[in-house]
C-alpha cells in the first residue's frame, strides 16, 4: 500500500521547504521532494547565499590591501583561492543540514530523488535507478529556474560559465568577460574583479541592471567603473569561440561596427528560466505559459483542481523571499486561512559594495502611468556615520505621491542598503507617508538617518545637505 500525504512539495528550495514546514505547523501530513541531494535548492547551493560568501570575502580581501590606508600595517596580503572556496562550501552544508533539522522537527517526510505526476493523487519519486511511489490529496510544484543559456553558447562550466561555475572557479582567471548587465552578472563580477580579475561586462541595452531605478542604475554604472568595471553597453555578442587556453567574444554596437574581445572565461547571465522539465505536467494537463512558466490562479492553483504552483516557475520576480512568501501564503489558503502576498512591496538587492536595494515603484514606472509624485533624495556623503567610516558613496531616494504623500517606491545605492530597505518594505506595507518617515526619529550616527533625511527632502526641509 502506498504512502499517503494530504500535501506534496515537489522541490525543496526556498519556496519549497517553507511552504512544507507550514504546512506541517498547520496540522496537514506533509512530503518533500528534492532531486539535488541536498534542500535549499539554487539560492542556498548554488545561488544567494555561495554568491553572498565570496561577495564578503572578496570585500575583506579588498580592504585588506587598503589597510595601510587607515593607518593598519599588515604584511603582504595573499589570496588563497582553495581555501576560500572551501568555506564557502562549509557555508553552504551547515545551512543545508539545518534545513533537514528542521523538517524533522516539524514532521515533514523528505524524500530525495526526482519527482513527477504519475496522476493527479500519485507522484513518482526516482533516486539512484529505483522507484517509489506516494499518493497525495494536493500538490504543490516548486521546482524553481535554471539559467538561461544563448544558442551556439552553451555551458560548460569551465571556459562558458553559468552562474553556478563562476561559483567554484579553481584558479583565479586573467580576465572574464560577463555576458548581461543584470543582477547576477554584476554580483560575479564584483566578486572577481575585486579578487585581481580583469571584469569587462557586455550589455545589449544601454543601462545596467534593467527595470531598476534609471538615476540608480547610472549611479551604480560609475561608481563600478571606479572599481575597475568595463562596460560594453548598447552592445550583441554575436559568437563565443573556445580554444585551448582562451576565449574569443565576437561582439557588435549599435552602429554595426564589430569588434574581437579575449578572455580567460565568459560568464553568461542573460536570465533564468522555469525549472519544470522531467514533472510529466502532461500526465495531469497542467496548462504553463508561452515562457513556461505554470499558470496560477490569486490562490496558486494550476488549471488542474489540487495542483499548485509557487516561485520561480511561476510569473513574478525570481526571488527567494517572494518564493517564500508564496510558499507560506499557499499553505495557509490550503489549510483555510487567508493566505497573501503583496506583490507591491516585495524588495530586490544586489549585494556588491555599495549594496542596491528597491522596493516599488521607480521613477520610469511613475511617468509611464502618469503618476503626479514628489522626490526626496538624501547623499551618504552628508551622513555622519557614513563620512565616519569612509563609505560616502550612493544615496537615498524616496518617491512619493504628490497628493496623499504614500511612499510609492525607495531606492537605495550605499552601505547596508540591503538590510535598510527593510525599514520602507515595513513602511510602505503599512501606507506610511513620507511625513511618517520623517517624523520617526532614527538613531544616531547610523546610516538609516539617511532614509529620515530623504523623507524630509521630499518637502524640501532636510537639515543636512
Amino acid at each position: 500500500m502506498l504512502e499517503k500525504f494530504d500535501v506534496t512539495v515537489i522541490g525543496g528550495g526556498p519556496g519549497g521547504y517553507v511552504c512544507a514546514i507550514r504546512l506541517s505547523q498547520l496540522g496537514l501530513k506533509t512530503a518533500c521532494i528534492e532531486s539535488r541531494g541536498s534542500l535549499g535548492g539554487t539560492c542556498l547551493n548554488v545561488g544567494c547565499i555561495p554568491s553572498k560568501n565570496l561577495l564578503n570575502f572578496s570585500e575583506n580581501f579588498h580592504k585588506a590591501k587598503n589597510f595601510e590606508k587607515i593607518g593598519i600595517e599588515v604584511g603582504e596580503v595573499k589570496l588563497n583561492l582553495d581555501k576560500m572556496m572551501k568555506n564557502k562550501e562549509k557555508a553552504v552544508t551547515v545551512l543545508t543540514k539545518g534545513i533537514e533539522f528542521l523538517f524533522k522537527k516539524n514532521k515533514v517526510a523528505y524524500f530525495k530523488g526526482k519527482g513527477s505526476f504519475k496522476s493527479t493523487n500519485e507522484i513518482s519519486v526516482v533516486a539512484e535507478g529505483k522507484e517509489k511511489k506516494i499518493q497525495t490529496d494536493k500538490t504543490i510544484i516548486s521546482t524553481g529556474s535554471e539559467p538561461l543559456s544563448v544558442p551556439g553558447m552553451e555551458f560548460d562550466e569551465e571556459k562558458i560559465l553559468s552562474s553556478t561555475g563562476a561559483l567554484s572557479l579553481s584558479k583565479l582567471p586573467k580576465k572574464m568577460v560577463v555576458v548581461g548587465g543584470g543582477y547576477i552578472g554584476l554580483e560575479m563580477g564584483s566578486v572577481w574583479s575585486r579578487l585581481g580579475t580583469q571584469v569587462e561586462v557586455i550589455e545589449f541595452l544601454d543601462h545596467i541592471t534593467p527595470g531598476m531605478d534609471r538615476e540608480v542604475s547610472r549611479e551604480f554604472e560609475k561608481i563600478l567603473k571606479k572599481q575597475g568595471i568595463k562596460f560594453q553597453l548598447n552592445t550583441k555578442v554575436e559568437k563565443i569561440t573556445k580554444s585551448k587556453n582562451f576565449v574569443s567574444i565576437d561582439i557588435v554596437d549599435k552602429e554595426k561596427k564589430k569588434k574581437k574581445i579575449e578572455a580567460d572565461v565568459v560568464l553568461i547571465s542573460v536570465g533564468r528560466k522555469p525549472h519544470t522539465k522531467g514533472l510529466d505536467l502532461e500526465n495531469v494537463g497542467v496548462q504553463t505559459d508561452e515562457k513556461g512558466r505554470v499558470k496560477v490562479n490569486k490562490n496558486f492553483e494550476t488549471n488542474v483542481k489540487n495542483i499548485y504552483a509557487i516561485g520561480d516557475v511561476i510569473e513574478g520576480p525570481m526571488l527567494a523571499h517572494k518564493a517564500e512568501e508564496e510558499g507560506i501564503a499557499v499553505a495557509e489558503l490550503i489549510a483555510g486561512q487567508s493566505g497573501h502576498v503583496n506583490y507591491d512591496i516585495i524588495p530586490g538587492v544586489i549585494y556588491t559594495s555599495p549594496e542596491v536595494a528597491s522596493i516599488g515603484k521607480t521613477e520610469e514606472q511613475l511617468k509611464v502611468n502618469k503618476n503626479n509624485y514628489k522626490v526626496g533624495k538624501f547623499p551618504f556623503m552628508a551622513n555622519s556615520r557614513a563620512k565616519a567610516i569612509d563609505e560616502t558613496e550612493g544615496f537615498v531616494k524616496i518617491l512619493a505621491d504628490s497628493l496623499t504623500d504614500k511612499v510609492l517606491g525607495v531606492h537605495i545605492i550605499g552601505p547596508h542598503a540591503g538590510e535598510m530597505i527593510a525599514e520602507m518594505a515595513i513602511a510602505m506595507e503599512f501606507g506610511a507617508s513620507s511625513e511618517d518617515i520623517a517624523r520617526t526619529c532614527h538613531a544616531h550616527p547610523t546610516f538609516s538617518e539617511a532614509i529620515k533625511e530623504a523623507a524630509l527632502s521630499v518637502e524640501k526641509r532636510q537639515i543636512h545637505s
